[in-house]
């Protein structure tokens, strides 16, 4: 990989993990207009630097991951039907986690399901939103199964926990932020499995490689979150709908 490439894919990690647009599937997607193979250090590059999203994500609220045991009972909760499912089906996950074909078709349906969701839930009145605290061990456990849909490329994982976390009753923001902290365990088991599955192949000046991308993700989610949450609060999720729509479509076209 060249430098070039590692700063390319390091901004779309950071700005698309925690948009609900699917930062695998865009990582595939860039992979393949670079004529990168994503497979070796690049596949494994695509995932380890995710730590460096996981780390924007305790840096902007790291006042929410102060001790509170209730708190992380209900992330651990929403975090298990990832973590059995995930490790059942990693062969199967792994073969079609190269497939464009695959990332398109679920970023249509994905953004149909977005630009619904506004029309759908956009009638209540603040009052009657749940908060992250309102929730219930059953609650977190569901939006924990809905999380696992995000196994698909393409499906994107923030889009599925949010969608679950306003299916429970759950403001857009609170929704998102769930969705933020469910990240962190998620995120860094995948993150941590890839890592040790493949240091003894990793070379020393891919070391570097790698540090560069971790810092970059970094910077680059934690612009994304707070762009994120400014929009969301404001005009919903249809734009982003609209935005995987158009691309799931331009992709498809190009194939």
């Amino acid at each position: 990989m060249t430098y070039i490439e590692v700063i390319i894919l390091s901004l779309v990690e950071g700005l698309t993990e925690f948009l609900p647009i699917s930062s695998t599937g865009h990582l595939i997607i860039t992979s393949a207009v670079m004529g990168i193979q994503e497979e070796g250090f690049v596949k494994n590059f695509n995932i380890i630097i995710q730590f460096g999203a996981i780390l924007a994500v305790l840096y902007i609220y790291w006042r929410r991951f102060l001790p509170n045991l209730s708190f992380y009972k209900k992330i651990v909760v929403g975090f298990l039907p990832a973590a059995i499912i995930g490790f059942a089906i990693k062969n199967k996950i792994d073969a079609i986690l190269s497939s464009v074909s695959v990332v398109a078709c679920a970023l249509i349906i994905g953004g149909i399901v977005l630009v619904l969701t506004d029309r759908f839930f956009s009638y209540k009145s603040d009052s009657k939103f749940k908060s992250i605290e309102d929730l219930g061990f059953i609650e977190c456990l569901k939006i924990g199964f809905i999380q696992c849909f995000a196994f698909i490329p393409g499906v994107s994982r923030s889009a599925a926990t949010i969608l679950g976390g306003l299916y429970l009753g759950m403001s857009r923001k609170e929704a998102a932020e769930f969705s933020f902290f469910l990240a962190v365990p998620t995120l860094t088991g995948a993150a941590a499995i890839k890592t040790l599955g493949a240091i003894k192949t990793i070379e020393s000046d891919q070391i570097t490689l790698l540090f560069l991308g971790v810092v970059l993700s970094f910077i680059f989610a934690v612009l994304a979150i707070k762009f994120f949450i400014s929009i969301v609060s404001t005009y919903g999720f249809k734009y982003f709908g609209y935005y995987r729509i158009v691309l799931g479509l331009i992709i498809l076209l190009f194939m």
